[in-house]
């Protein structure tokens, strides 16, 4: 049986595995087991007077003893895979026996749907505990290369590319253009969505550091994918499901965080006050951050970022660097997908570290998420951005900044695990450990935002006194002013409504009002511009579609205070590397930004019922 730790597969680190030839995505999956690195001793193992290691079997064939290991250790390190093996057995049946009564009461209806798909991914993941992986996927990669490969190997190689990008905008044009018209999303106002994300290309394309080497394959994969996963959750009733059920896992999260508030205060007192910021969003960020360091420990939150990283560096042809923080970013934040390639930070290329950083700007973590999930926001348009900035970063990326240099990883994708001295002794260890880092991470997003705020109300004041004395009264100068005239054009090509069809609304400009919104994204963070999309009255009567590509345009960190955070975190973990860090932080934090508003220009590509989306979602 496999160790669930550590799953080693072949390492395609030779000369002739480069990143843009075909590979196995499971002989692409490394994970490092740090108890075995040179120097380390296994728990089953010692070493004699000549330096030899020897196992327990050895010592007891030879008469000795190991004084340090107990009777007991011995035979539960000899046994502990058939004890795995009968936990995972009773487990499984645990959940089968769930499932199969969901089934019996719920046959008549599709209730039984995400509880089947629950059951069936717990039930591959303990298969595979046992079994190596590679028994279906050697089978599935043989048969792709018998099929997809010798179909694509009858296409010249030139036309290969162009063929892909045909594909890719046959795809979005039927995607986009085949459904019928809405009040709210008329054809028209999807073509201005595709001049958008056509703009947001070329802009990326124009501004590269050097054309010739863009890998197109790469930039064709990153918005193929992007836009799939775009029509899978805005498009189809199963899409739809999946990613509700995704988002309401999360909101019952703040419910939890909310039992112990009151605890700590007084019953019901959470629920009575859960406008407050300070007890809907804090506690809720606090509580997770807690949670995913007990799935990190477990194992759990590895799997699925290598699982993503495998998948993406496989379709991309991207480094396993570059897959890993792309994956890891939406699921654990910008700084913390960098701590998981620490041991490569020092030897990134100037891509890889562009890359990196792109990956952290276009998307938010879900430490946040469950916190906008609370302030209201619509959640399966939160979360489905936070998966689709997973290709949008890399393309994006790739667009500005190509590789030119060789890359250590550029043969395979590891996820190394913590470092011993730091890693937690168990569960509750690693469940404590997070709690603290929760308590960190929410006051400081505490204290960022009311410095910000109220350095904002400062500077408005002084805007508000000066613009007085040049007659600008109705509008009042302010920062939100000026941002939104600068990203005018932006909200432009995002696809806002440029007309509202309510006929009780006097100001109907949405176009200045989500471009002041992404200017205080831009500006001071998105944690501020989603608090007044939802709690500002200037913006209560956006249009749906609006409010809608609003929510996709300011779902990542791209802004000036994430830029100092990057640049710290990387320059921490890579002393060395500090200057080349700085020197592509606003390259990339630009990038990030532009990558954010393609989602949100394929929202409004494919959004026709708005209003049943939020209604079905709140």
């Amino acid at each position: 049986m496999a160790d669930e730790k550590t799953a080693e597969v072949r390492d395609m680190t030779s000369p002739t595995h480069h990143a843009d030839a075909p590979h196995n995505p499971d002989s692409d999956a490394v994970y490092k087991d740090m108890s075995t690195e040179k120097g380390a001793v296994p728990e089953s193992t010692s070493i004699d007077s000549g330096g030899q290691r020897r196992s327990d079997n050895d010592l007891e064939e030879a008469g000795e003893t190991y004084p340090s290991r107990s009777r007991f250790r011995r035979y539960y390190d000899h046994y502990r895979r058939y004890l795995k093996l009968a936990v995972y057995t009773v487990v499984w049946l645990l959940f089968t026996g769930w499932w199969i009564a969901g089934l019996i009461l719920h046959r008549y209806d599709l209730g039984w749907l995400i509880p089947f798909l629950l059951y069936l991914a717990i039930s591959l993941r303990l298969l595979f505990f046992c079994i190596p992986v590679s028994l279906v996927t050697r089978p599935a990669y043989f048969v792709w290369n018998h099929t997809a490969s010798r179909f694509v190997a009858l296409i010249p190689e030139k036309l290969r590319i162009p063929a892909g990008a045909l594909l890719t905008i046959g795809v979005i044009l039927i995607g986009a253009f085949a459904s019928p018209e809405s009040p709210d999303n008329s054809r028209e106002s999807r073509a201005v969505s595709l001049f958008g994300l056509a703009v947001f290309l070329f802009l990326l394309w124009a501004s590269s550091r050097d054309r010739k080497r863009i890998v197109w394959h790469t930039v064709v994969v990153g918005m193929l994918v992007q836009f799939i996963i775009a029509l899978f959750v805005l498009r189809t009733k199963a899409g739809y499901d999946i990613f509700n059920f995704i988002s309401t896992l999360a909101r019952e999260l703040l419910h939890f965080a909310q039992e112990g508030v009151d605890f700590l205060i007084a019953p019901g007192w959470a629920a009575e006050h859960s406008a407050w910021f300070l007890v809907s969003v804090i506690p809720a960020i606090t509580f997770f951050v807690s949670i995913v360091q007990l799935l990190y420990y477990i194992g759990v939150l590895q799997w699925a970022i290598a699982k993503f990283a495998v998948f993406f560096f496989w379709s991309m042809r991207v480094s396993g660097a570059e897959a890993v923080v792309a994956a890891a970013s939406p699921f654990i934040g910008q700084g913390e997908s960098a701590m998981l390639i620490k041991p490569f930070v020092a030897h990134l290329t100037m891509a890889e570290i562009h890359q990196v950083m792109t990956s952290g700007f276009a998307t938010i973590a879900g430490s946040v998420l469950v916190a906008y999930i609370g302030m209201g926001l619509n959640p399966q348009a939160l979360v489905s951005s936070c998966v689709m900035s997973i290709p949008a970063s890399l393309a994006a990326s790739k667009l500005r900044w190509p590789e030119e240099e060789e890359t250590l990883t550029s043969g395979r994708v590891v996820v190394p695990e913590e470092d011993e001295e730091n890693k937690p002794t168990n569960a509750l260890h690693a469940f404590t450990n997070g709690a603290w880092m929760g308590i960190k991470i929410a006051g400081m997003i505490g204290t960022t935002l009311l410095c910000i705020i109220s350095l904002v109300g400062l500077v408005n004041g002084l805007l508000t006194w000066w613009g007085r004395y040049l007659n600008i009264n109705d509008p009042e100068l302010t920062i939100e002013l000026i941002v939104g005239y600068i990203c005018y054009p932006i909200s432009f090509l995002l696809g806002v409504t440029r007309k509202n069809p309510n006929p009780d609304v006097s100001d109907d400009n949405d176009l200045l009002k989500v471009g002041e919104l992404i200017g205080v994204k831009l500006v001071i963070n998105e944690f501020v511009a989603y608090d007044r999309l939802q709690n500002n009255a200037r913006y209560a009567d956006l249009t749906d579609r609006s409010r809608l590509i609003a929510t996709y345009a300011l779902c990542g960190f791209a802004n000036i205070g994430s830029l100092g955070n990057q640049i710290g975190v990387l320059s921490q973990l890579a002393p060395a590397r500090a200057g080349d860090v700085s020197r592509v932080a606003i390259s990339a934090m630009l990038t990030g930004a532009l990558s954010t508003f393609t989602s949100a220009t394929i929202a409004g590509l494919l959004i026709t019922d708005e209003r049943n989306f939020f209604t079905k979602s709140s």
